[in-house]
């Protein structure tokens, strides 16, 4: 179990949160990790890009000249992939490029990338990430009061969708904003839970209180 400091969005220290072993302990593994960041990738892939090879492109079908007697190499078809405006040799047709992760993969892949982003004190826990306001001096106020506002990359976890905290952040090229897990899927349509690709790719994680509460409660048991 570990012990992690819960500060206000001015910075404040104002308690703490116990984070149960299962979390604070998990494996680091990096087959699981390297799975769930390749199924991401591959799953985000639309797989449409399509080319012509010889046989789709229009034209070609008369032979360029004679087989013998020119001293020229022999051609078939002016469409051969050697041939300006030819077909291409390896064509790409439409693919679906999707993999699958099955749920004890993907458990150990999140576990374990919230385990390396503790032991690197990277995670900090607010408790609440809420604004009245849709301005994104209200973003990088809080960004600054914890130290993080020169990260490279900013994850901030919110415990569900809010539209104007959203907005507050959207304007900011390094930070994404992702919500906690939930067993309800249709609260996933307007922003999507972090994976473990996103929490291994910030250089910061930003957790509201109740989202880790939930991560607990999801990913935990």
């Amino acid at each position: 179990m570990a012990k992690l400091e819960v500060r206000s969005k001015d910075g404040k220290k104002v308690g703490s949160v116990d984070v149960p072993a299962a979390i604070a302990n998990a494996e680091v593994a990096p087959h699981a990790l390297h799975r769930a960041v390749v199924t991401e990738e591959a799953n985000s892939r639309q797989g449409t890009s399509a080319t012509k090879d010889r046989h789709d492109v229009r034209g070609g079908g008369r032979k360029p000249y004679r087989q013998k007697k020119t001293g020229r190499a022999r051609q078939g078809s002016i469409r051969a992939p050697h041939y300006t405006h030819g077909g291409m040799a390896h064509e790409l047709k439409p693919r679906d490029y999707s993999l699958k992760l099955n749920k004890k993969e993907r458990r150990s892949a999140i576990l374990g990338a919230i385990a390396s982003k503790i032991q690197a004190d990277a995670l900090h826990v607010v408790d609440t990430i809420a604004f009245a306001e849709s301005k994104t001096k209200n973003a990088t106020g809080l960004l600054s009061a914890l130290g993080v506002q020169n990260t490279r990359r900013i994850l901030i976890v919110l415990p569900q969708y809010d539209e104007t905290t959203y907005k507050c952040f959207r304007n900011l090229s390094n930070v994404v904003v992702r919500t906690a897990p939930t067993k309800n899927p249709s609260e996933e349509a307007k922003c999507a839970p972090f994976s473990a690709r996103d929490v291994l790719v910030a250089h910061a994680v930003v957790m509201a209180q109740e989202a880790l509460a939930k991560v607990e409660e999801v990913w935990s048991k």
